[in-house]
């Protein structure tokens, strides 16, 4: 217990780190101003030039902490993205039930479709005009702001790309809808959802029957997760759940481990350029980022295809390079690898020599290029292992001529 506590004081500390905003607007849906606080990263003034996912929170006076600390802390490692956090205030209680209120049909009604408005032609409009944000969108609730959420999901083109539904108090037929939903939604859509032992046996039951529903689809546009955490209680789950939804969301988006390049890459029997092309493509796709492969992903697969002779393999992995880093060195260090390891030393000294006129990345350096080619001069070019011929009829291996 004293561990978690400690952990909750160090994102406590992170998060109030971020550059937060007070904000507030007036809204024709709820007929009144409705405040909300803007967490911006800590890149948001310095790197002008990007843009970032959206968090919309809901009780965003009690969520905000543990979930722009757990950001923090994630994109210290760079483990998390980067991303602007929406806290809607909802008065600690006084207003999160009108604003989630529906009918008898289990449908968002009064206040609750009012606010339901709100939140996508009133906000989430205001944060894109005020705010370098990117396409993808998050959401996440507690409790009754959790079910609340789930209406969002109910449209055939949701507004959010990822759910975070944190001990759910469902309104009638939500768990059916929720799987319907699920089954015939196309685009990608992340679907998180938490329940722990300790937790109000309503919620228990009703999420464990969408996750036996959820089990049956077999939808490639959804990605879905469900927790049932253990010794935790209705309100002590949200500190375990915050980063699980996280990482489950963001998994992919960090760097190769030394997990991830044992159990994974090397175990491959080809494709390891491949892999990593696919993993910045799944980025883009599914979580909507668009970035430059890390340097020292590049260096991992260049690991596994020197442990592994895929030599062929630098060829793929420096096109890939040239689109990435084009006026760098990176992908002639890598051809030049590819003529090294084959045999062509007079090919791999001249990719080494065009490097002199690229820039230098990570701990690519004109001098370490230069050195690697002076060290080839004067050596003879080896043989390729494909150059020898093959057997044929015509042409008798030696067992065949002492026969």
């Amino acid at each position: 217990m004293k561990i978690k506590a400690l952990f909750v004081l160090l994102f406590l500390s992170i998060a109030s780190l971020a550059q937060k905003v007070d904000d507030k607007i007036f809204s024709k849906k709820l007929n009144g101003e409705r405040t909300f606080s803007i967490y911006t990263p800590p890149s948001y003034e310095s790197n002008t030039k990007k843009n970032y996912p959206v968090l919309v929170l809901l009780d965003g006076e009690y969520l905000a902490d543990p979930f722009s600390g757990i950001l923090k802390y994630g994109n210290y490692w760079d483990d998390l993205p980067e991303m602007i956090i929406v806290a809607i205030n909802q008065n600690y209680g006084e207003t999160r039930f009108n604003d989630s209120e529906y009918g008898e049909d289990g449908l968002p009604a009064n206040s609750g479709a009012k606010f339901f408005e709100f939140i996508g032609f009133e906000l989430l409009p205001y944060v894109q005009s005020k705010y370098r944000t990117l396409p993808f969108r998050m959401i996440a609730g507690h409790d009754t702001t959790a079910g609340f959420l789930n209406f969002y999901l109910y449209k055939d083109d949701p507004i959010f790309n990822a759910f975070i539904s944190l001990s759910p108090e469902m309104a009638p037929l939500m768990e059916d809808r929720i799987a319907e939903r699920l089954s015939k939604i196309q685009k990608p859509i992340f679907y998180y959802h938490a329940t722990s032992t300790g937790d109000l046996e309503e919620i228990q039951e009703k999420t464990k029957k969408l996750d036996d529903f959820a089990k049956e689809i077999k939808n490639p546009n959804v990605i879905y997760r469900y927790d049932v955490f253990k010794n935790t209680s209705h309100y002590s789950l949200v500190a375990e759940a915050i980063p699980s939804a996280f990482y489950f969301i963001f998994n992919g988006y960090q760097p190769i481990s030394k997990l991830e390049f044992n159990e994974k890459i090397l175990k491959l029997e080809k494709g390891y350029a491949q892999y990593l092309i696919d993993k910045y493509d799944y980025i883009e796709k599914k979580i909507g980022i668009k970035m430059q492969p890390r340097m020292s992903d590049f260096k991992a697969i260049e690991a596994a295809i020197l442990k592994n002779k895929a030599y062929d393999e630098f060829q793929l992995l420096a096109d890939y390079s040239d689109k990435q880093y084009p006026k760098t060195m990176l992908g002639t260090y890598q051809r030049g690898l590819y003529f090294e390891k084959t045999g062509d030393n007079k090919r791999a000294i001249k990719e080494y020599l065009r490097a002199y006129t690229q820039e230098p990345i990570g701990d690519l350096t004109k001098d370490y290029l230069m050195d690697r080619a002076e060290a080839l001069k004067g050596k003879k070019d080896a043989p390729k292992e494909e150059e020898t011929p093959a057997p044929t009829e015509e042409t008798p291996t030696e067992e065949q001529k002492k026969e």
